[in-house]
């Protein structure tokens, strides 16, 4: 007689995944903006390169990390959250 093995799979991880994939790379993209625009006395060339290389590890740390939230739910609002600060940000610093 075997006992039955837990299910060890979050039942959400399609969220998470999914969350992390849209949400991760809107977030890596206002990083990179965000980046590009405060480092402004940089060379283009220099700052354009710094920002376009930014936005991959950026988003591959947010799509690594989404699956510690315990619900996808929760990953959706704090990545959500993210995005508004992040934009937020850019926009006040691009009107300041």
């Amino acid at each position: 007689m075997s006992a039955a093995k837990p299910n060890t799979m979050s039942p959400d991880w399609f969220s998470k995944t999914l969350a992390g994939a849209l949400l991760g790379l809107t977030l890596a993209i206002g990083c990179a903006g965000l980046f590009n625009w405060l480092a402004g006395s940089m060379p283009i060339a220099v700052r354009g390169q710094l920002a376009m290389w930014l936005t991959a590890p950026v988003w591959m740390g947010v799509l690594s990390g989404v699956y510690f939230f315990r619900s996808g739910r929760r990953a959706w609002a704090w990545l959500g959250g993210a995005n508004l600060l992040v934009f937020g940000a850019l926009l006040a610093t691009r009107s300041g």
